[in-house]
C-alpha cells in the first residue's frame, strides 16, 4: 500500500494541502450559485460557504404564504445542493494534485 511513498517528503505535502485548503475556502467566498423554481418565481444565490446572499420572489406569491414556502425551500436545497457538489469537486482536484491521494 505504500511501497512507492516517500515519507521524507510528507511534511511539505502536508504544508502544501493546508495552503490549498485556505485557498479553497477564500474563493468560496467569492462563488455565487443560484437556483431558481416556480418557473422562476423564486431566486436564491448562496456564496460558496452555503449562506444566502440574495434572494427574490414574485410579489404574486405574497397572497399565497404556503406556494411561497414550498418554492423557498426548493430554491434553497437546489442552491446549497450545488455548493456541496463544488466542494466535492475542489476537494478532490485538490487531493489528485497531492501525488493522486484523491484518486
Amino acid at each position: 500500500m505504500f511501497e512507492n511513498m516517500d515519507f521524507s517528503k510528507m511534511g511539505e505535502m502536508l504544508e502544501l494541502a493546508q495552503k490549498q485548503a485556505k485557498k479553497m475556502e477564500e474563493d468560496a467566498g467569492n462563488k455565487e450559485f443560484t437556483a431558481k423554481s416556480g418557473g422562476g418565481l423564486v431566486k436564491v444565490s448562496l456564496n460558496g460557504h452555503g449562506e444566502v446572499i440574495d434572494l427574490s420572489f414574485d410579489d404574486s406569491l405574497l397572497e399565497d404564504k404556503e406556494s411561497l414556502q414550498i418554492l423557498l425551500m426548493s430554491a434553497i436545497n437546489d442552491a446549497y445542493k450545488m455548493v456541496e457538489e463544488d466542494k466535492k469537486m475542489a476537494a478532490s482536484q485538490m487531493l489528485g494534485g497531492l501525488g493522486g491521494l484523491g484518486k
